[in-house]
């Protein structure tokens, strides 16, 4: 019996499958409410709070004929003591995908290394990859490309900067970081970029960041967790709002990123982020049309994994094959 295709971080993925789920994702989004994954059930076991993730889900997994069951550690022997590994393996009995939201990442790859069905992350302390497919889907829509592109990231080398870094590298877009000295991204992280190709450029000026740029991207200064560290943390991000300021930079037609939830006036000014240089709304948007050609693929594959972007987005959709539970195999 295969293994089945995980997605722990976003280089579990190569460049060319990532260009095919970003594929997948316009065809679905295109052909609106396909049932392509009729009878198919979604676990989402959150243990931390979501808006975008879980509505993104739950709604996509509908809207593709699926079925999603939320479960909170509430609702889970895990509270209780039962392990990781027995609560997997359970669940890998009743579900043909898992989608997990979990504090700590080890934790997350225990549930993945024992499951027999697909794991996605959904965010960990690490790695935020559903939003980097969202990011990507929101580019290219953009910019007609991606390849060529420059991007900044201003502010907390946090984990959707860190899962941003790698999927920019994977998909030809060079990348500025700037962040303060002690808030940068894992070394690890510039290393796995690197092996794409793309090292990032790292920099402590913003300005120095984004004067080039294509698209500002940046992200809470405060992430889940981090409550008790905001007195001390903050004063370092003196300077790295993204703001008018900052924009008046960088080149004229620069659009900005958020993934959200956004602090107003702390990482990101109202203006910039309501402004007519803000893609946040399109980038949330796209949240749930990335993850519906995730699920699309991980449950359904296609004929083809080398169907590229450019390619009829119809032709991809009428590509996918149902086979069994999962292309790269499960139980």
């Amino acid at each position: 019996m295969k293994q089945p295709h995980h997605l722990t971080d976003i280089d579990d993925v190569s460049p060319t499958e990532l260009r095919e789920i970003l594929s997948l994702s316009r065809a679905v989004r295109d052909a609106g409410r396909a049932p392509s994954l009729e009878g198919r059930s979604l676990g989402l076991l959150f243990e931390k709070p979501s808006t975008r993730t879980r509505v993104s889900f739950e709604a996509g997994m509908t809207q593709l004929g699926g079925h999603a069951i939320f479960l909170s550690p509430d609702d889970l022997q895990l509270g209780r003591g039962e392990p990781i590994a027995d609560t997997a393996r359970a669940l890998s009995g009743y579900l043909d995908v898992i989608a997990a939201r979990m504090t700590d990442h080890d934790g997350f790859l225990e549930l993945a290394n024992h499951s027999s069905v697909p794991v996605i992350n959904a965010l960990t302390d690490r790695a935020h990859p559903c939003q980097t497919l969202a990011d990507l889907l929101t580019i290219e829509d953009h910019f007609g490309s991606l390849e060529g592109c420059k991007a900044a990231w201003v502010g907390d080398g946090n984990n959707v900067a860190q899962s941003f870094v790698i999927g920019a590298a994977m998909a030809g877009i060079e990348v500025s970081v700037a962040t303060p000295p002690a808030y940068g991204i894992d070394a690890e992280v510039i290393e796995r970029a690197h092996a794409y190709g793309s090292t990032p450029s790292i920099t402590d000026d913003p300005i120095q960041a984004v004067e080039d740029a294509d698209f500002i991207y940046t992200d809470v200064w405060m992430s889940m967790g981090d409550g008790e560290q905001r007195e001390s943390k903050l004063p370092a991000f003196d300077g790295f709002q993204v703001n008018d300021s900052l924009l008046s930079h960088a080149p004229g037609h620069v659009s900005v990123m958020h993934c959200l939830p956004a602090v107003r006036g702390e990482e990101i000014s109202s203006e910039v982020l309501d402004g007519e240089a803000s893609l946040v709304w399109k980038q949330a948007e796209n949240r749930m049309y990335a993850q519906q050609g995730l699920l699309t693929y991980l449950l359904n594959g296609t004929k083809d994994v080398s169907v590229g972007v450019d390619q009829s987005y119809q032709d991809s959709l009428q590509s996918i094959e149902c086979t069994g539970r999962g292309p790269m195999g499960s139980s």
